[in-house]
């Protein structure tokens, strides 16, 4: 197995940081780690008993959005085989590498550090999917990439046309859903919770400061107060599937 954990990074405007680290830490029951980088812009939301698989960034410029980071054992083979499927290389770092996916969604390979016990589920709900909205020029390349690149899980349609899902193999804490746009516009990314009960869940949100935007077929879109969107969908928080109609 290439990818032996995943994160997903909520990335927020350098002004709003704090709001974004006090919002994601209380809906995920987590506690902050030590800010990194040069401009202390980096955390990790850590769980009491578990290993992290949430981060939070602080971005100079633009609203953000979101990004995996993947950990890998070997950097410097992942980055060699991503670009070799279409991806292209961002920024080198010394251990660690952004890249960007043939859509120009942003991800990172990371170095594995041991990670392996997934957080649990959180009053009904669990952070655990990256969705990746995609303009439709670009979405069958993007499945082509994601699947490529991530060849030992599961790639298969959603529930809708416009949907495709790669589920990982048991253990790891994110998935990855890609979402066609219906027009075109810059790839971005947002964060999924998986939840037992969306009204219940919502309404805890809107207790912590989110504010709701949209509801879909089964989903909600909200606004955290950072101001970045996020989705709240039915499924079921321990596999991350849709619920047996």
């Amino acid at each position: 197995m290439s990818i032996r954990w995943t994160y997903a990074f909520a990335d927020r405007p350098a002004d709003r940081f704090e709001r974004a680290c006090d919002f994601w830490t209380a809906v995920t029951d987590t506690r902050l780690s030590e800010f990194r980088g040069e401009s202390k812009e980096f955390t990790t939301l850590l769980p009491d008993g578990a290993d992290p698989c949430a981060k939070v960034q602080g971005v100079a410029s633009g609203e953000g959005g979101a990004h995996p980071d993947l950990a890998v054992t070997d950097v410097e083979d992942f980055v060699a085989r991503a670009v070799r499927f279409g991806a292209a290389v961002a920024a080198g770092h010394e251990g660690w590498a952004v890249l960007r996916s043939p859509a120009g969604q942003l991800f990172c390979a990371v170095p594995w550090n041991g990670e392996s016990v997934r957080p649990p589920v959180v009053d009904g709900s669990r952070l655990d999917q990256l969705c990746l909205d995609v303009p439709p020029s670009a979405f069958d390349a993007e499945v082509a990439f994601w699947t490529s690149l991530l060849d030992d899980w599961e790639s298969a349609p959603g529930s809708l046309p416009e949907f495709h899902v790669l589920r990982p193999p048991y253990g790891l804490p994110l998935r990855l859903l890609l979402q066609r746009l219906g027009a075109e516009r810059p790839a971005s990314a947002h964060l999924d919770l998986a939840c037992a009960d969306i009204g219940e869940t919502r309404a805890r949100h809107e207790r912590l400061g989110a504010e709701f935007v949209a509801e879909g077929r089964h989903w909600t879109v909200m606004r955290d107060p950072a101001g970045g969107l996020y989705c709240l969908t039915g499924r079921d928080p321990e596999t991350g599937g849709l619920p047996r109609h």
